[in-house]
């Protein structure tokens, strides 16, 4: 495990919980009505409810702003770093940013927050519902050092969401060459779609390429999954399964987060 992992998130296979904000200014689901207060209230109650749950880290991201883009607007960056900064004194656990799908805002928002973690696509070549999509991970990760954060872990995720990769490598190999070629901290797995899982048998794979380096699944785990993706993963991402009725777009539910951290405890034998 790379030793930027483990600081961050100990020893453990850790429970990453999504605080998804509310859209924001700039994207067309902004609620004008609620405005920034509505924003902080609704990830200052997602937050204390996952804190309670027990999560290992938590992870804010602007799952939202649909359509998404890859270069986002500054007004939402810099509304994600104000709202987080307004929360920031009750975050006691580890946490990261993603600002959807920009690697450079999302380095920006976690150099300013002082996040511990930045999840982003950052390598590959995509046909996606955004359009044609080549992220730079060599200008992303230069990004990070002139910031003075390279403290800072990368988390890459190689199946990119609502898209279709160009490089028809396998997944492993692709997962693999990242490492080599970039070196980052974790390797994540997604499905097809925010909510949905994905491959337990890619998930396997890139984690049989690739057995020093951790992999984390990063969508879709669920109640009922969380044990069988913790026997194969060195931890996940969640968001869908702890909301109310598990669905994306609503509040965190206590008691389904409460719920899902006794599960994954007993899967990694606490």
């Amino acid at each position: 495990m790379t030793a930027k992992f483990r600081r961050v998130f100990g020893q453990g296979k850790p429970i990453i919980a999504m605080v998804h904000f509310g859209a924001l200014p700039g994207s067309p689901l902004y609620d004008t009505a609620g405005g920034i207060d509505g924003l902080i209230e609704g990830v200052s109650k997602d937050l204390d409810a996952l804190q309670r749950a027990g999560v290992d880290a938590v992870m804010f991201g602007n799952e939202n702003d649909r359509p998404y883009e890859f270069s986002v607007d500054t007004a939402s960056t810099a509304t994600m770093a104000y709202v987080i900064g307004r929360v920031r004194d009750k975050i006691k656990v580890p946490f990261g940013v993603n600002v959807l799908w920009d690697p450079m805002s999302s380095i920006a928002l976690g150099a300013a927050t002082g996040a511990a973690f930045v999840r982003e696509i950052f390598t590959g070549t995509y046909a996606s519902d955004m359009g044609p999509w080549t992220p730079d991970a060599g200008k992303a990760m230069r990004y990070r050092d002139r910031l003075h954060r390279s403290d800072m872990a990368l988390l890459y995720n190689v199946s990119a969401e609502f898209a279709y990769s160009l490089d028809q490598r396998p997944l492993p190999d692709r997962a693999r060459s990242a490492v080599f070629s970039s070196v980052p901290d974790a390797i994540l797995v997604s499905g097809q779609i925010t909510g949905e899982a994905a491959s337990m048998s890619d998930l396997e794979a890139v984690k049989k390429a690739l057995p020093n380096t951790p992999v984390l699944a990063n969508t879709g785990v669920k109640h009922a999954t969380v044990g069988e993706i913790l026997r194969i993963a060195d931890g996940c991402i969640v968001g869908s399964s702890l909301k109310v009725d598990g669905n994306t777009w609503n509040a965190v539910d206590p008691d389904r987060a409460a719920e899902f951290m006794r599960l994954a405890r007993a899967a990694r034998g606490e």
